[in-house]
């Protein structure tokens, strides 16, 4: 049972900046974390890491000196910390910033220090994140991202310096929080299951990071981007003494940088490719690129020089995004007009230029919040170019489906005994919205997972909305061979593909790839691959899935960005997973692929793709397999 933590001595109310210097130094990784837990995830891990460390290292008292609240308590513990003035005003000035850092921007206030992107430190062609954990850290961030910035902070003061209710009041009062909501961050964090231990892993720690680069591509072309911009900016400035009007009213778009036949033809919509209706019908063909024109704004020149001109040359108003690997630059030529209309009051123009498909959206009046997005497609096959999104609003999702696609409808992957439910479609093919498993809070249990079924001459396929302009195409089977999804080849796994959110994927296999009788006659489980593949090429997302006997989902044995297993070039694949069994003991079960003829683990080694062996609960094991030809097999982790 935690006590009441001791007040700071009578004569340590004032602080001077070496003693607070002194307290920061020494706990400094530990503050860094208290941060980083505190800190809303919806910064990104990236975001949040660098933060983290800048509210810390902004900790310190202005002046030579400060005044610690007079009632603000100490950490409970060992020494250094218990009775240390210094640490406490260093901790409660890292809280506070942390706090205000997840406080929404106001329209008519000035934002605060730390709601702005950190100046310092920063680092320049890296993404820096904290090592990933398992699945109960996993487990333990999101249940964290659901609550209030206060409410973090009452576990994290719990869990992570020891601190009973009271003093935890104390703390959020001195950081700024009212009192009552103090009491409701304290209510909050009550309801979260008490894992303080795991509060420590190096899942939470922002001072033991992996490095990876960003975007190649992107800063290459940025590169490329600034030195142009910069000769552009010389020739305007030649140029704003000529006379003329200008391109004329181009809304959202920034101002053009010249004057050029090549740059005016793609602005030209009377020179856009407009595809006829029944093309797709005699066309070799079933992509993009035949795609007819539709919507009832395809004739609004207006709308649609706005939507080139902001492609070419978006304004700082303009809200741009781009899936991983897709260059956000300037069509190369006319593009083709895909579709321009209204819907919800925002209207819509979507192109295409054989690599790309770019959404422009501007509200119903004005041009002011205007969007561009951009989404890789090249090489996309008929499956793959079914639907784009046409707008996501109040957690729905509309999209425009092929001119192929006879019937559309919505079914939840984790209910397949229940009937799809039918799609109502416009007759440009705008279906009607429902929910999107990409707009689902953080952190909320997944109870749904809803899949886009288009049904064509060809049978019916399904997608999924990942946070993209094109749904992922959906498959089941051996990576070498992949067939269109059933209803019942995702019930166990659909939630695993929130781990492919937002990461520019084209497609996602669902393999069972070995099912495996568990000891003590515990009945049978499923091991199931699902690999992520991406436009780029590059940067697959595979997870290697655990189904126990009566489970509803699975879980999550081990997951890889780099490997080529499960992919359609190397169909090898092992994982284990520690399995408690009814019986109260710990085993290691392992599951490989049929291509696996030997496991080795604990000590044993057993011919064929599966191994159980008993092993303690919190023991290290070295899981490895043989294949064929004696070639080593690495398990995932």
């Amino acid at each position: 049972m935690q006590q009441p933590s001791p007040p700071l001595p009578g004569g340590a109310d004032v602080i001077d900046v070496e003693q607070a210097e002194a307290a920061l130094v020494e706990h400094y990784p530990r503050l860094v974390r208290l941060a980083y837990l505190v800190l809303p995830p919806g910064l990104g891990r990236n975001r949040r890491v660098l933060t983290a460390h800048s509210v810390t290292q902004r900790a310190l008292p202005r002046g030579r000196t400060a005044t610690a609240p007079p009632t603000l308590p100490a950490q409970r513990g060992t020494a250094p910390r218990t009775g240390d003035p210094g640490y406490a005003y260093v901790r409660l000035r890292v809280l506070r910033s942390a706090l205000e850092a997840g406080l929404p921007l106001r329209r008519m206030a000035w934002p605060k220090r730390a709601q702005l992107p950190p100046l310092l430190p920063q680092v320049w062609g890296l993404r820096l994140f904290p090592k990933s954990g398992g699945a109960e850290e996993l487990a333990l961030d999101q249940r964290l991202s659901a609550l209030s910035g206060p409410a973090r902070a009452a576990y994290v003061l719990r869990g992570l310096e020891h601190l009973d209710g009271s003093a935890v009041r104390t703390v959020l009062t001195a950081a700024g929080c009212s009192e009552e909501e103090a009491t409701a961050a304290l209510t909050q964090a009550d309801a979260v299951e008490s894992q303080y231990a795991l509060l420590e892993s190096p899942e939470f720690d922002p001072c033991s990071l992996h490095a990876r680069p960003t975007d190649l591509m992107r800063r290459r072309q940025h590169a490329k981007a600034a030195v142009a911009a910069l000769a552009a900016l010389l020739v305007c400035g030649a140029l704003l003494g000529l006379p003329g009007r200008g391109w004329g009213p181009d809304g959202a778009a920034a101002p053009p940088y010249a004057r050029n036949p090549a740059g005016q033809a793609a602005l030209d919509p009377a020179k856009l490719t407009r595809v006829a209706p029944a093309a797709w019908q005699t066309s070799a063909r079933s992509d993009f690129s035949v795609w007819p024109a539709r919507g009832s704004l395809t004739g609004d020149s207006a709308l649609l020089r706005r939507a080139l001109a902001v492609w070419a040359r978006p304004g700082e108003s303009v809200q741009v995004s781009a899936t991983p690997g897709t260059p956000a630059g300037a069509p190369p030529g006319p593009p083709q007009l895909l579709y321009a209309g209204e819907i919800d009051r925002t209207r819509i123009v979507l192109l295409y230029d054989g690599l790309r498909i770019v959404r422009y959206a501007e509200p119903e009046q004005g041009t002011s919040g205007a969007a561009l997005d951009f989404a890789r497609v090249d090489g996309a096959s008929a499956p793959q170019s079914g639907a784009v999104v046409m707008d996501r609003a109040d957690g729905n999702v509309r999209y425009l489906t092929a001119p192929w696609v006879t019937g559309a409808a919505v079914r939840d992957l984790l209910r397949p005994s229940a009937a799809a439910q039918r799609l109502s479609r416009t007759k440009d093919g705008v279906t009607a919205p429902f929910p999107s498993p990409a707009l689902a809070p953080a952190g909320r249990p997944c109870t749904a997972w809803n899949a886009l079924a288009l049904t064509d001459s060809g049978g019916t396929r399904y997608a999924t909305d990942l946070g993209e302009l094109v749904p992922a195409h959906l498959t089941s089977g051996s990576p070498d061979a992949p067939r269109e999804t059933g209803p019942g080849d995702w019930e166990t796994t659909a939630c695993s593909l929130a781990a492919a959110r937002s990461h520019g994927v084209r497609s996602v296999n669902s393999w069972e790839y070995a099912r495996q009788k568990l000891p003590e006659s515990n009945g049978t489980a499923d091991w199931v691959c699902t690999r992520a593949e991406t436009w780029r090429g590059g940067g697959p997302r595979t997870l290697v899935l655990f189904r126990a006997p009566g489970a509803r989902a699975a879980v999550v044995a081990a997951k890889s960005e780099v490997a080529a297993a499960c992919g359609g070039r190397d169909l090898r694949v092992l994982a284990g997973v520690r399995w408690k069994s009814r019986g109260g003991n710990w085993y290691l079960v392992a599951g490989g692929s049929k291509e696996v003829e030997s496991v080795s683990a604990a000590g044993a080694d057993v011919a064929g793709h599966l191994l159980a062996v008993r092993v303690a609960r919190g023991a290290s094991v070295e899981l490895s397999g043989v294949a064929s030809g004696g070639m080593e097999v690495s398990a995932l982790r």
